[in-house]
């Protein structure tokens, strides 16, 4: 048996997931129809976004039912800030866990731009995951370019960490970190055990964002192998804001891209 072979024997299966504003056009003309086609091509997890916070419990319940037909499940949600705070928690958390999902991520921290404003994001997660912790739930927060760039002589995402409980998600956006030229390998070095999620984003340098995933400038094989092994990693998401394909076949090539980088 070869290195690689080994190598891979022993990695532990990680679900792989779509986050679903991958597929957004398909998704606002049928979002069930959409779910199926996801299922279909054989993703495990989904990842709803911001919309989904203006469901009812009646709808999230019909979602459920489907998520359960196709053995498929949500494992988180996207929200905006607004969703880990107050009624807005009290809603997420309603829907959460119809859907069965146990991390509320914030997907935006909004108007941000001194250290204080990032100190008071942070604390909004802090007190999202004392709320949520007894109901075996945590809080996330995903990150964009902006918190890995320094500014006025800090860069927000350490920030963050440093002021939030280990319990709270450092959900990985990696093509966006790889945009801005920060190392995502030191970055999960740096935060064992709390980079249980992350967006397979890719990025390169001719065609931005419009790359598939492990088509780009990101070194996937080491960056899934310390996800796995350091980061905590529980799910692994794939995220894409276009392409030169239509959304679901760029989803399905996405997927036969990961599965020659991690075969099931």
């Amino acid at each position: 048996m070869n290195e690689e072979r080994t190598r891979r024997s022993f990695m532990k299966h990680i679900p792989l997931g779509l986050e679903l504003y991958s597929v957004r056009d398909a998704l606002a003309k049928d979002l069930m129809g959409t779910v199926r086609a996801v299922a279909k091509l054989g993703y495990e997890v989904v990842e709803f976004y911001s919309p989904y916070q203006s469901w009812t419990p009646e709808y999230a319940k019909e979602v459920r039912k489907l998520l359960d037909e196709l053995k498929i499940k949500c494992l988180s949600t996207h929200n905006s800030r607004s969703g880990l705070e107050g009624d807005g928690l009290k809603k997420a958390i309603e829907l959460n866990q119809i859907l069965g999902s146990k991390t509320i991520v914030m997907a935006s921290a909004g108007r941000t731009q001194t250290q204080d404003d990032w100190k008071r994001v942070a604390e909004t997660l802090t007190t999202a995951a004392q709320v949520l912790k007894p109901l075996k739930m945590r809080s996330g927060y995903h990150n964009h370019q902006t918190e890995f760039r320094e500014t006025s002589g800090f860069r927000p995402i350490p920030l963050l960490a440093a002021n939030t409980p280990k319990d709270v998600t450092l959900q990985f956006d990696v093509g966006t970190c790889m945009e801005v030229g920060y190392d995502p390998l030191a970055w999960i070095a740096a935060n064992p055990g709390r980079i249980r999620s992350l967006h397979l984003k890719d990025w390169g340098k001719t065609e931005g964002y419009k790359v598939l995933f492990s088509e780009g400038e990101t070194p996937w094989a080491k960056l899934l192998d310390l996800a796995a092994s350091k980061g905590g990693a529980e799910c692994f998401l794939i995220e894409q804001e276009g392409s030169r394909f239509p959304s679901l076949e760029t989803a399905e090539k996405c997927l036969a891209n990961y599965r020659k980088l991690r075969p099931a």
